[in-house]
């Protein structure tokens, strides 16, 4: 099993910057991909970027060039550096561990991290 808890969340203006932190325990994830979702009101939940454990990385294109997502295996921690927001960023972010090394079966959850971005 796998707990997740996210945090820095905020309401921030735009063209602000959060960064979002994602702690793990539980068993090891090491070699576990490991990604940011968010769900807006009335959509989809889709994801943000992803993690293998070795460093790959995924974004969607909505949010290249301003997000960065990074991760510490010694910690058992994930990050997302968020610039540049823009209202449309405005989500409940997810922290997630993918059941293999990627991110196509998203596995454990976290319980999620308002970000509001204002215009």
């Amino acid at each position: 099993q796998v707990q997740l808890v996210e945090s820095g969340g905020g309401l921030v203006q735009a063209g602000g910057s959060l960064r979002l932190s994602c702690a793990a325990s539980g068993r090891s994830i090491l070699f576990n991909g490991m990604g940011w979702y968010r769900q807006a009101t009335g959509k989809q939940r889709e994801l943000v970027a992803a993690i293998t454990g070795d460093g790959t990385t995924k974004y969607v294109d909505s949010v290249k060039g301003r997000f960065t997502i990074s991760r510490d295996n010694t910690k058992k921690m994930m990050y997302l550096q968020m610039n540049s927001l823009k209202p449309e960023d405005t989500a409940v972010y997810y922290c997630n561990v993918d059941r293999g090394s990627y991110w196509y079966s998203p596995q454990y959850w976290g319980q999620g991290t308002q970000v509001t971005v204002s215009s």
